[in-house]
């Protein structure tokens, strides 16, 4: 076994488990290495398994590189591969795979693993890869449609160049993680609004507050690798999430995202936590019609004040875990802390971010403080353990 430590910790949110990686004899099996460390950055210990076609396309001294694990091979005495994991992954899952499994055929380790695995009701991830009129053939449709009928998870990319390519490392990983910790209890459905607002002054320019996105982005991806079912509304953003979430509606404009929240609020599946962490206009320009003429002057705009999205929503979403932010310039720690008091008692909230702008920009030692209704304001140091209070918050209560 070639051993390799160097892995940046992306979450935890995969701490704990020991996931089989089932690497069949696709092309994509080139991706292996770097599923491997993937899902090690999220905390999931791994091990390798390979069929014969696997190893023509890619060596298992790379895989046991990446995976820091002896990888896998052949039959042995032992039958390491029927040992209890708590996720696998096949990837790449060829037809040729699929149609053993689903048609009970264990000629190998790997199909021996898989059907141990279906066998003992852990959960499974295929993640097919191949030519798109093999994909869409009645055969494949059905395998799949089988996959599905038993419980399997299933995830494949759109079409690239005539083929199902295997989804990145990121996403594949992101994925999986929803799909094994969705079975965790206390799982909600969450809203998150982010980004900030633009608003047009005439048809061409217009003011806009300050917010990447950032933030926003972490705490779903966060959530949704943890299993909850998550739905964003996305302001303007400067950056785009890690990995393609599954539910982001989009407005650039305040009443354009209160829109958005209503229509979710007023909905069948309404959800049962609402993350407020958007920059939303507080003042909002009247518009001009067409374009102002450069050099004609001095510009007076007319600002107005624009919706306040706690008050509307308030008799729509009560009753949910609310949960909003609340920024401050140049305040003293103990302002900052009343003014948020105020606005959790305010709206009759879960908990309210609280940071200064210098921190959210990562100028300080740590990132915000959560204040309850308890009275306490507790630190939180980084990005990764704001996402991780969060989830916390919306599960405990």
């Amino acid at each position: 076994m070639v051993e390799d430590t160097g892995v940046a910790t992306h979450s935890r949110t995969l701490e704990g488990k020991h996931i089989l990686l089932a690497i069949s004899g696709g092309i994509a099996a080139t991706e292996s290495v770097k599923l491997s460390r993937e899902l090690r950055r999220h905390g999931a210990r791994v091990s390798a398994i390979m069929t014969n076609s696997a190893q023509k396309v890619i060596s298992p001294l790379a895989v046991s590189w990446g995976s820091e694990s002896e990888v896998l091979t052949e039959w042995k005495s032992e039958m390491s591969q029927l040992g209890k994991f708590d996720g696998v992954i096949l990837a790449p899952a060829t037809r040729n795979t699929i149609a053993k499994h689903v048609n009970g055929i264990t000629d190998s380790p790997v199909m021996m693993a898989l059907a141990a695995a279906s066998g003992n009701g852990t959960p499974i991830l295929f993640v097919p890869s191949m030519h798109e009129d093999l994909f869409h053939s009645r055969t494949t449709t059905d395998l799949i449609k089988e996959l599905e009928k038993s419980g399997h998870g299933v995830l494949y990319s759109e079409t690239e160049e005539g083929k199902r390519k295997q989804p990145n490392p990121v996403s594949i990983v992101a994925f999986f993680s929803n799909f094994i910790n969705r079975e965790l209890p206390q799982r909600k459905r969450v809203s998150i609004t982010l980004g900030s607002n633009r608003e047009p002054i005439d048809s061409v320019r217009a003011i806009h507050n300050t917010s990447s996105g950032s933030t926003g982005w972490s705490i779903a991806e966060h959530l949704y690798r943890m299993g909850h079912q998550i739905t964003c509304i996305a302001g303007h953003t400067t950056i785009s999430p890690a990995f393609p979430l599954p539910d982001v509606r989009v407005s650039h404009t305040s009443e354009g995202m209160l829109g958005l929240s209503m229509d979710l609020a007023n909905s069948e599946n309404k959800p049962d936590v609402w993350i407020h962490s958007a920059a939303i206009l507080d003042y909002i320009p009247e518009k001009k019609p067409g374009k102002r003429a450069s050099g004609t002057g001095n510009w007076e705009l007319t600002l107005n004040p624009g919706p306040k999205h706690l008050e509307e929503l308030a008799s729509l979403v009560n009753g949910s875990i609310q949960i909003a932010f609340k920024l401050e310039v140049g305040c003293t720690e103990e302002e900052l802390v009343k003014r948020a008091q105020n606005l959790l008692r305010k709206h009759n909230l879960s908990a309210v971010v609280a940071n200064q702008l210098h921190e959210a920009l990562g100028q300080s030692d740590f990132r915000c403080r959560i204040v309850t209704p308890k009275g306490d304001a507790t630190p939180v140091l980084d990005q990764m353990e704001l996402c991780e209070s969060i989830e916390l918050l919306i599960t405990s209560n």
